[in-house]
Formats: C-alpha cells, structure tokens, sequence
C-alpha cells in the first residue's frame, strides 16, 4: 500500500461535541492538482472554531483598549516583559540610570505632546468654534488636558533631575542648556500657565476682563514654550549623540 503523503491523500481527524469526524482534505502540497481547490466539511468547522476564537480575542482585547487606564497597564505589562526577556540580568546601579531615562522620555512624550497639542490645534481651532461649543472644551477637554500636562511636567523635571545625577548621564555644556530650558517651560507652566488657565476655567473668581487678560497671558507663555521646546529638544538629543 502507497503512502497517503505519496498519493496526494491526507486524513483529518476532528473532535467536535465527542464525535470523531473523518474525511480526507485538499488545499495541501501534497494533495493532487484537482483537490487543491477544494473545499471540504472538516475545513469549515476548523475555519468556524477559529473565526469564534480570534473574534473573542478581539473584544477582550477591544475592552481593554476602550479604557485608557487598562491600555496604558496592558502597555506598562508588555514593557516589564520586555525588561524580563533582554534586561533582568542587568539589573543593578547601571539599569537605575537607564530606567529613569526610560521615564524621563514618556513623561517628556507626554508633555511636549500636549504642549504642540495647545498650541497647534487647540488654541488656533478656538475662534473657529460656534460660541454655543466652546463651555465644552473649558468644561471638559482643557481641564482634563491641563492635569496631564502641568503634571507630566513635573514628571519631567523630577525623572531628569534624577538621571542628571546618575552614572549614566552626560555632564556637558548642551546638556546643562537643555536641562535650563526645561526648568524654565515647567516654572511656566506651574506657575504662569495654570494660575491663569485656573482663572479662565472659573476655578479661582475672575471678572471677565480679568478672565480675557488671563487667557492671553497662559497663551502667550505656552507659545513661548512652544518656541523654547524646539532648542530644549535639540540639545536633549544632541548631547549624547555629538556633545
């Protein structure tokens, strides 16, 4: 007798519901020409049972990507597996430095983010909006928006004061530029920037022409954040790549 492989045959045994389904398949390598084509009843049920997976895979995944919070621990999860996969042999006094960088960059991604957020979308978006939508944006977006991006400043600050003062940093010149500048835009918007916004947002009483000075002086000190985030940037980058 000839080998099944040989002749182009190939049996499919599927469990389904305890009963044991036997057919011979196409759409192989090995099956002849004429079957290649073929569809058969042990195909469907296989496509069948694995449509039903992947699509329950997909809505749980789905529910976790509707929350912000869950999406952001799913990403934090993946992060620490990566950590344990190429880097858990590397723990010690040099992996404090590099961790630190690795949080000093995200807070800085979501600072700076949102600071060209403001001031290419937001702000210049503002006068084209009917005056009926705009208590949404100060009621719902900027509030929300603002408590990000006052605190992924600090956040900013305080992760590269601490890599700053670790083996793993670069002391020089553009650096320590770089670094000034940043102190700088998160003295503006913690002490510019969000005492004023807190008058415009009805937070801290304010008159309306006190409301109107307030707005334009928060939006004159993020547009010179916005100026000083490109120097800052570049020597951030280029001090570790040129010096």
């Amino acid at each position: 007798m000839s080998d099944p492989l040989s002749t182009g045959r190939f049996v499919a045994v599927l469990v389904k519901k305890e009963q044991k389904l036997y057919c011979l398949g196409g759409g192989f390598r090995f099956a002849p020409p004429a079957w290649r084509n073929r569809r058969f009843l042990w195909e469907e049920l296989v496509m069948a049972d694995i449509d039903a997976t992947v699509s329950n895979f997909l809505e749980k995944f789905s529910q976790i990507l509707e929350k912000p919070d869950r999406a952001l621990a799913l990403g934090a999860g993946l992060t620490f597996l990566l950590l344990l996969l190429y880097h858990v042999t590397n723990l010690g006094d040099g992996y404090f430095g590099a961790f630190f960088t690795f949080l000093h960059v995200v807070s800085g991604i979501a600072w700076i983010g949102l600071l060209y957020y403001f001031n290419l979308v937001q702000i210049p978006t503002m006068p084209k909006i009917p005056p009926e939508m705009k208590p949404a944006i100060g009621q719902y977006i900027a509030p929300e928006a603002l408590f990000w991006f006052r605190w992924s400043a600090l956040a900013t600050v305080v992760t590269g004061l601490i890599v700053f003062f670790t083996s793993s940093a670069v002391h020089n010149l553009t650096i320590i530029t770089g670094g000034i500048l940043g102190l700088v835009m998160a003295f503006n918007v913690w002490f510019v920037i969000w005492p004023n916004q807190k008058k415009v947002l009805g937070l801290v009483p304010a008159d309306d022409d006190g409301k109107a000075q307030a707005a334009r002086l928060a939006m004159l000190t993020s547009r010179a954040n916005f100026v000083l985030s490109l120097p800052m940037l570049y020597c951030m980058v280029t001090a570790r790549l040129v010096g």
